[in-house]
């Protein structure tokens, strides 16, 4: 693979139980971060991996239906908590993006794109399908707030797998190298939303294999261990959920080496983060 430089850091949080994460976890309340990346590609330029969440999402959940998201998720996000904050303090304006790899269009993903105006969006088709063909009054309860979104969103967005040249993978059958230089490529990671996706790419140090939601916990995708029986109810599809989470285990067991990252694993990103972007720490 060809070589990028990545920082990853947090947007924000929210608070879920455990023992709802993980069949079996203690019955406590943790924290999801919001985790976002930020690459640097020889050629693209600059890319995100997802936005995280923003202050919008208060104001978008301050009346019905969407409060209920709100009232489910006890979101905590400060102004300096922004992707495009945490961009600013490096020196970087948020018109610089021209790239945003959306892994799938939940609130705690997607919080962020209006803050980049410049940016090409890159998503498989069934995210953004779902996304905007869902009635406004039904799109909270598949964690879908449509006020994230662009207007424009589906001019500036590229369908991966409509576009991207698709290649042969032994675990997952098919992946897709995002700008055809063998940099980045994308997995389909389907169940816990329509259309997720995760991403390979390697550092000069290391691989890393981020796979958004496709499992809450580290714990998960090393012994196969699916999440409590109830977030089936939140779940795009519990079928390709456990499919995705056994496709990921089973690489883990043949790929080691690669470091696997699930967004909301506080245990898997901590070692990760920096509280400033370093492009040169992983």
């Amino acid at each position: 693979m060809k070589e990028v430089k990545l920082s990853l850091n947090y947007a924000g949080f929210c608070y879920a139980n455990e023992n709802h994460a993980l069949k079996g976890g203690r019955r406590k309340k943790i924290k999801f971060h919001a985790l976002w990346g930020l690459i640097r590609h020889p050629i693209q330029g600059w890319i995100l991996y997802d936005t995280g969440y923003t202050e919008r999402f208060y104001s978008l959940t301050r009346h019905f239906p969407n409060k209920f998201y709100a009232l489910a998720t006890k979101v905590i996000v400060r102004p300096e908590d922004e992707v495009k904050s945490q961009l600013k303090e490096f020196g970087i304006d948020p018109t610089e993006i021209k790239h945003i790899i959306i892994t799938h269009f939940h609130a705690d993903h997607i919080g962020g794109l209006l803050d980049f105006p410049n940016a090409t969006f890159y998503t498989l088709s069934a995210g953004l399908n779902q996304a905007l063909s869902m009635p406004r009054l039904l799109a909270f309860s598949k964690g879908i707030l449509q006020g994230f979104l662009p207007d424009n969103i589906r001019e500036r967005s590229v369908f991966i797998d409509l576009s991207c040249p698709q290649m042969d993978d032994p675990v997952f059958n098919q992946k897709y190298d995002l700008f055809g230089d063998e940099a980045i490529y994308i997995y389909p990671l389907p169940g816990h939303a329509a259309g997720q996706s995760g991403m390979m790419l390697k550092t000069k140090k290391q691989r890393y294999f981020l796979i958004s939601d496709a499992c809450w916990l580290e714990e998960s995708y090393k012994s196969n261990s699916l999440p409590n029986s109830i977030t089936r109810l939140f779940f795009n599809s519990w079928r390709e959920y456990k499919k995705s989470l056994s496709q990921i285990h089973q690489y883990h067991k043949d790929n080691p080496d690669v470091i696997i990252v699930p967004t909301h694993s506080f245990r898997a990103t901590s070692g990760l983060v920096s509280n400033t972007i370093d492009l040169d720490a992983l």
